[in-house]
């Protein structure tokens, strides 16, 4: 019964992620997205983070200062970078990081870990696997 259980820990998602991942895709507006960031700036959650720090990238969609603009984009893309560098196989974060990069303008140049990012991410097999969920959203979110 033990390693039944075990097993389950193993293989469905946490709640939370699952709801976030879901909360983020459905953000519609700058009030939407700051109180997404308020709730969970705290996390010590990477994935968690991740959404997080792509809503405060988006956040610079908000602003006509071009400099404030692209203070808030450099920011938030070394923070989801350094948490990339720390949790490299983490899906969820690579999935962040393709999403974003094929949104932003290529005038600013975030596209250097594109063809790494989706490597990873088409290589994993989701069936069976505690991130099976996610692959709905890589398939309809990004060119995988």
């Amino acid at each position: 019964m033990k390693l039944l259980s075990a097993l389950f820990f193993f293989l469905l998602p946490s709640t939370e992620i699952v709801e976030i991942v879901d909360a983020f895709h459905q953000l519609k507006t700058e009030k939407e997205e700051i109180a997404l960031i308020k709730s969970h700036k705290t996390s010590k959650t990477p994935e968690i983070l991740g959404y997080v720090y792509a809503a405060e990238m988006k956040q610079a969609s908000y602003t006509f200062n071009p400099y404030k603009k692209l203070k808030i984009f450099k920011a938030t893309k070394h923070k989801l970078n350094a948490l990339i560098a720390q949790n490299p196989s983490n899906l969820h974060l690579r999935y962040i990081r393709l999403l974003l990069q094929e949104r932003t303008p290529g005038i600013l140049g975030y596209n250097e870990f594109i063809e790494e990012d989706k490597s990873i991410l088409s290589s994993f097999t989701y069936p069976n696997s505690k991130v099976a969920y996610l692959y709905y959203y890589i398939q309809h979110n990004t060119s995988l």
